[in-house]
């Protein structure tokens, strides 16, 4: 009898709102069908991103008196817009540089070769000309084969080039219904769930503030990042300016993680057009200290505690929800682990909720 007692004092204390049932359903739900359809929604769940960036320029128009199917349509047209403007424009440049970049990308071996091998003459007892031969000609062979390899990727997958086509379709149709009836759809999902759910309605408060201010500020964060680097790349004479802005400008999607991988880019380029000289250093340093801008004057600017996860919690949400969902699920790391945070927060017994109550007594 005592095991039933605890039982019923555990579910008593965790489960004394109705809606948490409700909630813990719901979850469980979404994680099945994300996990057996999360590849064919993403088309849906990227529309579902893009409309919480554009309702801010919707509820914007609003405040200044525009009804709101007109600033929906503007809203709409403005997102249309950029993204003609982004494969008229911007596209074609990306893929000259990335077509110049596979070509020369053989030479970066040489160009290694020379630096190590200086380092071979300064240390030999550690390294020797052998060794670095080995290894060079390894890496020249491979590099030799990414341009066949990219080119052939783009053109014969023809999946892939099925898959753009259904995004440049379903993505703007997902968005524009989302905006135009996100009332009617609220109100959809209110008459599934009780009356009575406080619980669902602190969660659903919590994550509409920060959903809404993580996508907005990641947005301007990989704007203003994406554009700071192209200046800075441009006045040092980099070559591969606006490809490698555009990188690090998406980067920032992946805290910590992305920035240390796009590095590498970086580095390879520099190396390749300056070689192991000043010139190289200076890159390597204006890029450190725009990074350590971006997440110590840019982050918490745009951010500031709306998304107070630690650290560690986002390299491993990074982690656990990669390995679950791959891209996706690394795009959608923070929002997902901030979510989890909300539940905490709000569950009924749970720590956060108790230390709260006792402040409040």
């Amino acid at each position: 009898m005592k095991f039933f007692d605890i039982i019923n004092q555990w579910a008593n204390r965790y489960f004394s709102q109705p809606d948490a049932i409700y909630l813990v359903a719901a979850l469980i739900g979404a994680t099945l069908v994300l996990m057996v359809f999360g590849a064919a929604l993403a088309p849906v769940l990227m529309g579902l991103v893009i409309a919480f960036l554009l309702q801010g320029i919707v509820s914007g128009l609003e405040g200044w008196r525009v009804p709101r199917l007109a600033a929906v349509y503007m809203a709409f047209l403005l997102f249309v817009g950029a993204v003609l403007a982004l494969f008229l424009l911007v596209a074609p440049l990306l893929w000259r540089q990335l077509q110049s970049l596979v070509q020369v990308l053989p030479s970066l071996a040489q160009r290694l070769q020379e630096g190590v091998s200086n380092l071979a003459q300064r240390f030999p007892e550690y390294v020797t000309s052998e060794q670095i031969s080995a290894l060079l000609e390894q890496v020249s062979r491979e590099a030799a084969n990414v341009g066949g390899v990219v080119i052939e990727t783009a053109f014969t997958q023809v999946f892939s080039l099925l898959g753009l086509v259904l995004y440049l379709v379903l993505v703007p149709i997902t968005v524009f219904f989302l905006l135009k009836d996100k009332d009617r759809l609220i109100l959809a999902v209110r008459g599934v769930l009780p009356s009575q759910r406080p619980m669902i309605n602190a969660v659903a408060v919590e994550m509409n503030t920060q959903l809404g201010n993580y996508v907005r500020g990641k947005a301007l964060e990989i704007l203003i990042v994406g554009f700071v680097t192209f200046v800075a790349f441009l006045i040092l004479g980099l070559n591969y300016a606006a490809l490698l802005s555009v990188v690090v400008g998406f980067s920032v999607l992946i805290p910590f993680v992305g920035a240390a991988v796009v590095t590498l880019p970086v580095f390879a380029v520099a190396v390749l057009q300056f070689g192991f000289s000043a010139d190289l250093a200076i890159v390597m340093v204006v890029y450190g200290i725009l990074q350590f801008l971006d997440g110590n004057v840019l982050v918490p600017l745009l951010f500031s505690e709306a998304n107070d996860l630690h650290p560690v919690a986002i390299i491993v949400a990074i982690l656990a929800f990669g390995s679950i969902w791959g891209i996706l699920g690394v795009f959608f790391a923070i929002p997902l682990a901030t979510l989890i945070k909300a539940i905490f927060n709000a569950w009924p017994g749970s720590l956060a909720v108790t230390s709260t109550q006792q402040l409040d007594e």
